[in-house]
């Protein structure tokens, strides 16, 4: 396996960004994690990706090692760093693969900018975002969506309790949350899930991010807390959606929708895989990207 190695670069946008790169390829792909993790979330793909890929995986702003000077409001202020990061690292057209938070923020950089060759959403939230749902007395969600920080912050299923382990930077808890949330089909290797959780534990912008995924919205139709910019009929990137057919976060539904909102888009729904995929069925997952990537960029 080719050397993997971590450091750190300051960015034009005013961010220091860590990230992790495997050198040696020829086909140059930026990887984007989720909320709650870090580019060491990627060490699966790392392994086990064919070797002609020239893998680049940061800490977006507030998570990892990189930096929080900015706060962010919106998916569109990460985005901001992420061509920012290629220039960077000498990347000049990119694929793009983002896993959860990291496709919404792909979705967006793919909007903004002509330098994504092709574009890989796993387990992407909707084009119209990723609402919380106030909950009722049992715990089971209403039809109010949750729209401000101060609402996202009470929420007692899928967000206080992450700021709980935050504030008290408890592995075990985060683990916890992972494996009734995430891991449905059995968590990582010890070793492996340990490393993770300490990377969760770093985070530094739960509700920003949070908020900002309620708000983000680039569809052409108003989604009941923000109106929709019609940002998505500027990806013209070929697009990969892939989900795993026992999703907690994201529904099929959502996934349908980024499908059919963007142009030159197709479905790929994994058998017996929850919301990670590179831990329930990575090898049907490089199954389904490593074709799709072998392109120049």
């Amino acid at each position: 396996m080719p050397a993997v190695t971590a450091t750190s670069v300051e960015v034009s946008t005013g961010e220091t960004i860590h990230y992790r790169r495997r050198t040696g390829g020829e086909v140059p792909v930026v990887l984007l994690h989720g909320d709650n993790s870090s580019s060491k979330h990627w060490d699966v793909v790392f392994e086990r990706m064919d070797e002609q890929f020239d893998l680049a995986a940061m800490d977006m702003r507030g998570f990892g090692d990189s930096s929080y000077e900015e706060p962010v409001d919106s998916l569109a202020d990460l985005a901001a760093d992420v061509p920012a990061f290629a220039d960077a690292v000498g990347f000049d057209a990119f694929h793009l693969w983002g896993w959860s938070l990291g496709a919404g923020v792909a979705m967006q950089v793919a909007a903004d900018v002509d330098r994504v060759g092709r574009l890989v959403l796993m387990a992407p939230p909707s084009t119209q975002g990723l609402p919380v749902y106030e909950k009722d007395a049992n715990l089971e969600p209403t039809d109010t969506v949750l729209e401000t920080r101060a609402e996202l912050a009470e929420d007692p299923v899928s967000v206080a309790p992450v700021l709980h382990a935050l504030e008290e930077q408890d592995p075990e808890l985060i683990k916890d949350i992972w494996e009734q949330a995430i891991y449905v089909h059995g968590p990582p290797e010890a070793e492996r899930f340990d490393a993770y959780a300490a990377e969760s534990l770093k985070q530094r912008n739960l509700l920003d991010v949070d908020y900002a995924l309620v708000q983000f919205n680039i569809s052409d139709e108003h989604n009941g807390v923000s109106p929709g910019t019609g940002e998505v009929d500027d990806i013209d990137a070929k697009t990969l959606v892939i989900r795993g057919e026992d999703d907690l976060v994201v529904t099929r539904e959502m996934s349908e929708r980024v499908v059919s909102d963007i142009a030159d888009a197709r479905f790929v729904e994994l058998a017996d895989c929850g919301h990670a995929p590179t831990i329930d069925a990575p090898d049907e997952l490089l199954g389904a990207v490593e074709p799709f990537l072998d392109v120049p960029a």
